[in-house]
């Protein structure tokens, strides 16, 4: 049944895949061309908690910009940070120049091709070192993304709830791999979860797998994956200062490396916590813009009150610095940032 279970979803997926920017498609992969395993690195560290829409034009930019490992690992973090703004979770911005360069000083800029070796680089954990192993280099290694997850809750029927069945479903899933097309194998998984074992309304009329699907079998389908309930997110307070000079520079300070937003750029202001804290970085006269920013992290909702000022050409500020408005791209900012940029900007320029 496994084999024949493998071989309707890679028929399926032959007729079905998904087009991306970052793929090889199952005719081009039948004509022996081979994915990139940069390619697959980049868009599978950018598809992580983001998704595919959202990601096609980042790694559009990123591969215009940066054509190649070598090309990326040269690069100037603060444009790769820059050019990530709007993806979120930062961290992985970070680790992609670190993976990148360990991958160009230590392999001469050559991915090693399997699961145990790729996950000693920098950033790369066990979904990413599977994904790369088994559509880069047609390694059987399991793929499990939130899309297989569903799709192994349904076909096996596992009404355990998530979190805690992620390890139950990951081991069912490792029974399918087939040894040939691996990597489509995988790819075809994800686009099936994606396009028809959906998290609301799976289309299991025209689904490869509905003869083999128990939770289809007992009209449970919509039920599954169970989740656990989540816990309400704490809130946090925090105060943005923007002040912009006569002549048009805006005052900025580059976060620290490590935690949040490391090594982006933002407006100045004290950590974020149970209240607000006052913390101008320059001693003018501050207006309360009478507006907040509401933004929602992974752990936490963020309310960030925001100062606003606008200050003469000889102000020294305590901390951050003023960043001349033809070098200042606002697209740039991470999107908390954007958003405090974005209500904060018209209430200066109508000072």
């Amino acid at each position: 049944m496994r084999d024949d279970m493998c071989s309707t979803l890679l028929a399926w997926y032959d007729a079905h895949a998904r087009v991306m920017p970052w793929r090889v498609g199952p005719s081009d992969r039948a004509r022996g061309i081979r994915p990139d395993p940069y390619h697959v690195w980049l868009s599978e560290v950018m598809l992580q908690q983001t998704t595919v829409a959202a990601v096609d034009k980042y790694f559009r930019r990123f591969l215009a910009r940066w054509p190649s490992v070598n090309a990326l690992a040269a690069a100037d973090d603060g444009d790769v940070m820059a050019e990530w703004a709007g993806l979120g979770y930062y961290a992985r911005a970070r680790n992609l120049l670190k993976c990148a360069r360990v991958i160009t000083s230590d392999f001469g800029g050559t991915f090693p091709e399997s699961r145990d070796s790729l996950l000693n680089l920098p950033g790369i954990g066990p979904y990413t070192a599977s994904a790369i192993a088994a559509i880069a280099f047609d390694e059987p290694a399991t793929v499990v993304d939130g899309n297989v997850e569903r799709v192994m809750a349904r076909l096996h029927a596992v009404e355990a709830p998530l979190p805690a069945a992620k390890g139950k479903l990951a081991k069912l899933a490792a029974d399918l791999p087939p040894a040939e097309r691996p990597g489509d194998y995988a790819q075809a998984v994800m686009d099936l979860g994606a396009t028809i074992c959906t998290p609301r309304s799976p289309k299991c009329g025209i689904c490869p797998w509905m003869s083999n699907c128990l939770a289809r079998a007992n009209g449970m389908q919509s039920e599954l994956p169970r989740r656990a309930p989540k816990e309400k997110k704490p809130i946090r307070f925090g105060i943005a200062y923007i002040a912009r000079r006569a002549d048009g520079a805006w005052l900025l300070e580059r976060r620290p490396n490590n935690g949040l937003l490391g090594g982006m750029l933002g407006w100045p202001g004290a950590d974020w916590g149970e209240s607000a804290i006052e913390a101008p970085p320059i001693s003018v006269s501050w207006e309360d813009a009478g507006v907040e920013v509401r933004h929602t992290f992974t752990h936490f909702h963020l309310r960030l009150g925001l100062r606003i000022a606008r200050v003469g050409d000889t102000a020294k500020p305590t901390t951050g610095m003023f960043i001349e408005s033809d070098a200042f791209d606002p697209a740039s900012l991470p999107t908390v940032m954007r958003k405090a940029y974005d209500l904060a900007a018209p209430i200066i320029a109508g000072n």
